[in-house]
């Protein structure tokens, strides 16, 4: 038996291997998670005492198998559920999170299998996200940060990094929405900030927003 708690660590942890690409420190996780140091440790014993994780102190913490699996299925609820309250209840993309994170701990396999089905098989949630199928395979991407994109490119704008509600109700502002063709106009090497060209609209924006939008060249 698995608690809500020990599914969020679980779900915090994957993120943060999944960015570093290697075994991440207690400090990283309480960070993630807003904790304190010392309640992470205790966790993540608990965890590995029932072969969620592996951790060794000074070592850091990384998913088991075990561990990993069911870190994905709880990202595909939460992604499942997104598309569902954006499509069929008409919640905006900046209200969507808070409420899947409720629902991503339902357990009935049966009930999100049946969503997906409902949904016709989505493949990437109202972010961008890839959403894992139900044998917890998710799609390789080739989506790079903008921030990284060379002057005079094309690109399409195809996630964000960043999902708060603020982020999201900047871009809403500025007409930034998934699917859009964006051209890096300039950068500025002071601050690094970028010209861009949207929709024949021409925006300058942050190293922070480049940093937290998701495209492919086109």
């Amino acid at each position: 038996m698995i608690t809500l708690s020990e599914e969020n660590y679980l779900k915090a942890i994957y993120h943060l291997e999944t960015g570093e690409g290697r075994a991440v420190s207690t400090n990283a996780i309480a960070e993630k998670i807003e904790s304190k140091a010392s309640s992470v440790t205790d966790m993540v014993k608990k965890l590995a005492d029932k072969d969620f994780v592996n951790y060794k102190k000074y070592q850091g913490v990384s998913l088991t198998k075990k561990g990993r699996h069911t870190a994905i299925n709880i990202i595909r609820k939460h992604r499942l559920w997104e598309v569902f309250l954006v499509d069929k209840l008409n919640f905006s993309w900046d209200e969507v999170h808070d409420v899947a994170e409720q629902l991503e701990h339902i357990k009935s396999p049966k009930l999100i299998d049946e969503l997906d089905a409902f949904l016709e098989f989505p493949t990437h949630d109202p972010h961008g996200d890839p959403i894992p199928d139900k044998n917890g395979v998710i799609s390789k991407s080739d989506k790079i940060k903008l921030s990284k994109a060379e002057t005079n490119t094309y690109c399409k704008f195809v996630g964000v990094n960043d999902s708060s509600s603020d982020f999201l109700k900047y871009l809403d502002k500025h007409h930034i929405a998934l699917g859009c063709e964006i051209k890096v106009l300039g950068k500025e090497s002071f601050d690094e900030s970028m010209t861009i060209l949207i929709e024949d609209k021409t925006l300058n924006i942050s190293k922070t927003v480049s940093n937290n939008l998701f495209v492919k060249t086109i």
